[in-house]
C-alpha cells in the first residue's frame, strides 16, 4: 500500500502562489482529527479497510441494479398507460430512498457518534439488509396489485435510511485509523468500494444479457443479481463483526448524548449546509455516470444493453483508479487546489462534452465522454471526502459528515436520473444533464471557496 501511495504522488499542474499558505490551512485541518492508529500495522488496517468498506460494498450494488433494471423494474412493480410514466414513477421511487438519508443520518448518525463506530456500522449494515431481502421477495404488480410497488418503496425507505449513515460511518472510520498524511488516500477506498460494486453488478449484467433472452430478464431475471447481494449479506456481517473500534474514539473520554449531538449539529448548521453543497459535485457526477449512464445509454442513445453495461464497467475501473490518485494528491497538496481544479473543469466541459455524444451516438464516443466525466468525479471525490471528515466538529463527526452528505445526495445526486429524464423529455436537448452538472459544480466551487475562507479566518483568530 506504501508503494503504492509513493507511485500516485506525481507533482500536479495546477498551484497557486499561495499553495504553501492554503496548505498550512489543510494541514491545520488534519490535525484537528488526532492520530492515535500508530499502533496499528499495515497488515491490520487493510484489513480494517476491507471490513469497513464490504457494506458500502452492498449498498452500491443494490443501488446500481435498481438503476440499471429501471425499465425491468418499472415493468414489474409500475405499470402505467406510458413507458415514460412508469419509467418515472420507478426513479421517482428510487429517488425516495435518498429522502430518508438526512434522517438516517441524524438519527444513526448520532447513535454512531454515541455508541462507537463499530456498533453503529453493524447496526446500518442490518437495517440495508432488511430492505433488499425485501425488495427482492416482493411478487409483481399482476400477483399483488398495489402492495408490489407499496413494499418496493417501503423497501427502498429502509435501505436509504441505513445508507444515510453508513457513508459517513465508514468514511469517519477510515480517517480515524489513517496515518498521518495520508487521509485522503485512505478515506477514497470508501469509494473505492463502491466501483467494485459496480464493476460486479455490471459484469453480472452483462453475463445475463449474453445468457438469457430479454423477454425471461424482463420476467425473472433481473431479480438474479439482487439475490446475489442477499447471498452475501452473511458474509458481509461477518466481516463487519470483526471490525475493531478506532483508538481514537476510544481514546475520547466525553462522548456526547444524542440529544447533544443534535444541538451541536444545529450549533454549526454552516458547516453542514455548505459541507452539502460541497458534496453536490461528487454526488451528481457519480449518479450520471454510473446510475443513469445505462439508462440513458439504451432509451436516449439507442444503445445495445451489452454496450450500456460494458461502458459503465469500464467507467468504474476507471474511477477506482483516479479516486486513490484524487485522495494521494490531496494529502500532498491540500485538498482545496484539487476540489477548485475539478469544479471548473466540469462547469468547462460538462455539456459540451454531452452534447459531443447526443450528436454522434455511438459506443466510443460514450466511453469517452464517460471516462472524462469520470476523471472529474474520481480527482474530486478523492480529495472531498477527508474534506468533509476534517471540516466536522470532532464529537459529531459521524452525524455532520453523514447530514451534509445526505442532503446532498437527496437533493442533487439521488434525483438525478429524474431530472435528468425530464430535462430531456421537455427540452428535447439529449445533453441537458449537462447543465445539472454544471450547477451541481458551482455549488461544489462556492462551497470549497466559503469552507476554506472560514477555516483560515477561524485560525488567525485562533493564534
Amino acid at each position: 500500500m506504501d508503494a503504492f501511495i509513493t507511485l500516485i504522488s506525481f507533482p500536479v499542474l495546477f498551484q497557486s502562489s499561495a499553495t504553501g499558505a492554503r496548505q498550512r490551512v489543510d494541514n491545520k485541518l488534519e490535525t484537528c482529527m488526532h492520530s492515535t492508529t500508530s499502533l496499528m500495522s499495515t497488515r491490520d488496517r487493510i484489513g480494517a479497510i476491507l471490513r469497513v468498506t464490504s457494506g458500502n460494498f452492498l449498498e452500491q450494488f443494490d443501488f446500481f441494479l435498481f438503476g440499471f433494471y429501471a425499465t425491468y423494474i418499472a415493468h414489474t412493480f409500475f405499470p402505467a398507460s406510458s413507458e415514460f410514466a412508469s419509467l418515472m414513477m420507478t426513479f421517482a421511487v428510487f429517488g425516495a430512498g435518498f429522502l430518508m438519508r438526512p434522517i438516517g443520518a441524524i438519527v444513526l448518525g448520532a447513535y454512531i457518534d454515541k455508541v462507537g463506530r463499530r456498533k453503529g456500522l453493524i447496526v446500518t449494515l442490518s437495517i440495508m439488509a432488511t430492505g433488499t431481502f425485501l425488495i427482492v421477495l416482493i411478487p409483481s404488480y399482476q400477483t399483488i396489485g398495489l402492495w408490489a410497488p407499496l413494499l418496493v418503496l417501503i423497501g427502498r425507505l429502509l435501505q436509504g435510511f441505513s445508507a444515510g449513515a453508513e457513508l459517513g460511518g465508514v468514511s469517519v472510520y477510515l480517517a480515524e485509523i489513517a496515518t498521518p498524511g495520508r487521509k485522503g488516500f485512505y478515506t477514497s477506498w470508501q469509494s473505492g468500494s463502491q466501483q467494485v460494486a459496480i464493476m460486479v453488478a455490471a459484469a453480472m449484467g452483462f453475463a445475463l444479457n449474453a445468457v438469457l433472452e430479454q423477454s425471461a430478464i424482463s420476467d425473472w431475471g433481473w431479480r438474479i443479481p439482487f439475490v446475489f447481494g442477499c447471498l452475501i449479506v452473511p458474509f458481509i456481517f461477518i466481516l463487519r463483526r470483526k471490525l475493531e473500534e478506532t483508538q481514537e474514539f476510544t481514546a475520547r473520554r466525553h462522548h456526547l448524548a444524542m440529544r447533544q449531538v443534535f444541538a451541536t449539529l444545529l450549533a454549526n448548521w454552516q458547516v453542514v449546509i455548505a459541507g452539502m453543497m460541497m458534496v453536490a459535485m461528487t454526488t451528481t457526477a457519480f449518479y450520471l455516470i454510473t446510475v443513469y449512464a445505462p439508462t440513458f445509454g439504451k432509451k436516449v442513445l439507442m444503445l445495445s444493453a451489452s454496450d450500456s453495461l460494458l461502458v459503465t464497467l469500464l467507467v468504474a475501473i476507471s474511477n477506482f483508479f483516479w479516486l486513490p490518485v484524487g485522495g494521494a494528491l490531496s494529502d500532498r497538496f491540500g485538498r482545496r487546489p484539487v476540489l477548485i481544479a475539478m469544479t471548473l473543469l466540469a462547469l468547462a466541459t460538462a455539456w459540451p462534452a454531452l452534447t459531443l455524444l447526443a450528436n454522434a451516438p455511438s459506443f466510443l464516443m460514450m466511453l469517452s465522454v464517460l471516462l472524462w466525466l469520470s476523471f472529474i468525479y474520481g480527482m474530486y471525490n478523492g480529495a472531498m471526502i477527508p474534506a468533509l471528515t476534517e471540516i466536522m466538529p470532532a464529537e459529531v463527526r459521524v452525524a455532520g459528515f453523514s447530514l451534509a452528505y445526505s442532503l446532498a445526495t437527496a437533493v442533487f445526486g439521488g434525483f438525478t436520473p429524474v431530472i435528468s429524464t425530464a430535462l430531456i423529455e421537455y427540452t428535447g436537448d439529449k445533453a441537458s444533464p449537462g447543465y445539472w452538472m454544471s450547477f451541481a459544480a458551482i455549488c461544489g466551487l462556492l462551497a470549497t471557496c466559503y469552507l476554506y475562507r472560514r477555516s483560515a479566518v477561524a485560525l488567525q483568530t485562533a493564534r
